[in-house]
Order: C-alpha cells, then structure tokens, then sequence
C-alpha cells in the first residue's frame, strides 16, 4: 500500500509522481482530487508559456496540443488506477490501449488551468476503461474514451533514472 493509504481525497505532484513514472517535460498532472478509489477523481494541470511544445505549436498562437490533452487526461486515470490499487510506479506502469471519440471543442492556451475529471467505465483484469473531460472553467475544451493496461515493470531497464519508458 502506498503512503497515506487508497482513502486519501487529494494529492500533490510529490504524491502523484509516486505512482506515475513521467516526469518534466512529459508530466502533465500537479494535482489530483476528489479521489473516489477504483471509479473517478480529477486531475488538474496549470498550463504555462515554458512548456516546450509551444516553442513550435505555434509560436505566434500557443495553443496545447489535443493529444497532450488526453495524455494528461489518461495520467489522471493511470494515478487513479495506481492509487487505488496500492501500487507505486516502482513496480507497474500503465500503457495506452486505445482513445476514441476524442473531440476538441476549445483551444487550451498558457495561462489555463485544465480541471479534468476522470471515471472509469469498467476494468477487467488489467484493463481499465475511462471517460474523461477536460475543462477550463466551465468550458468544455476536450473529451474522450481511452483504455489502459496495468503491466509489470519488472524486466524494464533498471539503470533509467527518468522513469519514462
């Protein structure tokens, strides 16, 4: 079990990169609340100018790509998923299956805070399905469906100290 147990409500990004192995630049997650274990939560993601994708998409207009969208979408779900299931990024990693009916209804611009709730549809062995959303304030910005698998990390090379594999 990991530490503060599957009955904490929120986490900071110490906690969360505990159960994720992503880091800078490709951690997408500061925060997660409103953690229900094993059905939903919300992840949150304050989006800044620095971030190095909008050295090139665009320049002139920043604009968050729709794919890092739900990358962050699915990193709330993987924590969720972790979390709940008392595990720690140490000993499993959760890999992208699929995204469907992913549809971009409002850009996402330096300067936003996406609030993304996360909840899971159904889970069979391994395999999570999810449905989420991502908001700014009120507005409805991104949503989709993705499914992800619990796999072991053993047998990943244990010298790579970024985490991200």
């Amino acid at each position: 079990m990991i530490e503060g147990g599957t009955n904490s409500t929120a986490m900071d990004v110490e906690q969360i990169k505990k159960l994720l192995p992503h880091r800078a630049p490709f951690l997408f997650l500061e925060r997660l609340s409103d953690i229900i274990p094993n059905e939903s939560a919300t992840g949150w993601k304050a989006v800044s100018f620095n971030e190095p994708h909008f050295q090139g998409h665009f320049p002139a207009q920043a604009v968050m790509p729709g794919v890092l969208i739900v990358e962050a979408m699915a990193q709330a779900a993987g924590a969720l998923v972790v979390h709940s299931l008392g595990l720690t990024s140490e000993n499993r990693l959760v890999y992208f299956m699929t995204i469907e009916k992913a549809r971009f209804r409002r850009p996402v611009r330096p300067g936003d805070l996406l609030r993304m709730p996360v909840r899971a549809i159904r889970h069979r062995g391994p395999v999570w399905r999810f449905g989420g959303e991502a908001y700014v304030g009120d507005m409805l910005c991104a949503e989709a469906e993705f499914s992800a698998m619990i796999g072991d990390n053993a047998g990943n090379n244990e010298n790579s100290s970024d985490g991200d594999r």
